[in-house]
């Protein structure tokens, strides 16, 4: 399987993975999470657990059980954490504690190596028998509630590793080994893969988009830390200048994000009558509809306020798209200012690039050529995989072999 990848990246670095990954064979490993489907997250381990497994690797996934009591307290803890909430109610913590415990009973974590994805289930910690524990956080936590932070720290001081995305997601104060691992879009993926411009026009004109006008896009959950509002406020901005501009905002439902319907709600709202905003909730494995989406639209946006990465911003640079991306997290890795995209931090200056993009058509092909470039270099799932493995040699001892 892994073979398949080498048109991307060359002979060279998949031989590099299948020889690391020999040193490994004899290790069972283990990821956790929240969520099988719906965010980055579950779509990454749906892509790279196969890839492990196809290297000879003994990996199983495991996604943890909650109510909705629960993952209202994570998606508060979440907010909390990328400090976009100030008050956290004292009971939140017991009934956090209340489903470590529920899950250390029901999944078995008696493995050689154990990634825990996100505070969700960092609390497991608690109840390791044996194994390393790695715990692989993907969201901002430069800037986290106190008080919420000084409550995860006490199970992931515990850690043997902790992996974050970016230099600036990782912790002074956290005494345990930090690596930065970016995560990865899989090129060979339904969702990424090359798609015929007919399958493309079928999908978009079936939600009524019109392809001979200028499309605006932006792929994300409805979620605040998405400025959905702010997109709005853009497309209303850079519609003064082309009229004939639409907006597609794509999202998908997450069941451990009981905030999304509000913010959707919402969204709705703030769009009014205007029949060129099409706001489309689609189920998380309308993989090949994001896809079509990507390659028709003209200009693509991710203009978050809190972002862990934004793989949708290397998933609309493969396809040879500029992005508009909020300066958040991850974002400002993928889109480098001027060459892959442009950075905005309000709705005036999102219009602003728009705008530009849209009137210049050559500008937007060499931007989309250097971004494709740019997540072929450092954003594929090769890249990712080979990092994992290096991180589970080190973890294990198997780095100095």
């Amino acid at each position: 399987m892994i073979e398949k990848y080498a048109q991307f990246v060359g002979e060279e670095e998949i031989n590099a993975i299948i020889k690391l990954a020999e040193r490994l064979e004899d290790l069972s490993i283990l990821h956790v999470n929240s969520t099988a489907a719906g965010g980055g997250v579950a779509e990454i381990l749906n892509r790279m657990v196969p890839l492990m497994r196809g290297l000879g690797l003994r990996v199983d996934w495991r996604v943890i059980k909650g109510d909705e009591e629960f993952f209202t307290v994570t998606k508060t803890f979440h907010n909390a954490l990328q400090g976009t909430v100030s008050e956290v109610p004292e009971q939140y913590y017991a009934i956090y504690d209340k489903w470590q415990e529920i899950n250390a009973t029901e999944l078995d974590l008696d493995y050689d190596v154990v990634f825990i994805h996100d505070p969700q289930p960092a609390g497991l910690i608690k109840y390791r028998k044996k194994g390393k524990w790695i715990w692989r956080c993907h969201i901002d936590l430069s800037t986290p509630h106190p008080q919420v932070w000084a409550f995860l720290k006490r199970y992931v001081s515990n850690y043997d590793l902790a992996i974050f995305h970016i230099p600036e997601f990782a912790r002074d104060d956290l005494d345990v080994p930090q690596l930065i691992i970016p995560p990865s879009i899989d090129p060979l993926s339904p969702k990424n893969r090359e798609l015929p411009n007919s399958a493309i026009e079928r999908i978009v004109r079936k939600f009524d988009v019109d392809l001979d006008r200028p499309i605006l896009l932006q792929i994300a959950r409805f979620d605040w830390a998405k400025d959905p509002i702010g997109v709005i406020e853009s497309y209303k901005l850079a519609k003064r200048h082309t009229p004939e501009l639409q907006l597609v905002y794509l999202g998908s439902p997450a069941h451990d994000d009981p905030e999304g319907e509000i913010v959707y709600k919402k969204t709705v709202e703030a769009a009014g009558n205007d029949r060129d905003i099409h706001l489309l909730m689609l189920p998380p494995d309308s993989h090949i509809e994001v896809n079509a989406f990507q390659r028709a639209a003209t200009v693509v946006m991710q203009k978050s306020i809190r972002e862990g990465f934004g793989l949708t911003v290397s998933e609309a640079l493969w396809k040879g798209k500029p992005v508009i991306g909020g300066k958040a997290g991850g974002i400002k890795i993928q889109v480098i200012h001027g060459v892959t995209g442009f950075l905005a931090t309000s709705a005036r200056t999102a219009a602003h690039y728009v705008t530009l993009l849209l009137r210049e058509k050559e500008l937007r092909e060499q931007m989309g050529a250097a971004g494709r470039e740019h997540v072929r270099r450092n954003f594929l799932i090769t890249h990712h995989l080979r990092r994992y493995l290096m991180a589970i040699a080190y973890v294990t001892g198997r780095h100095k072999k």
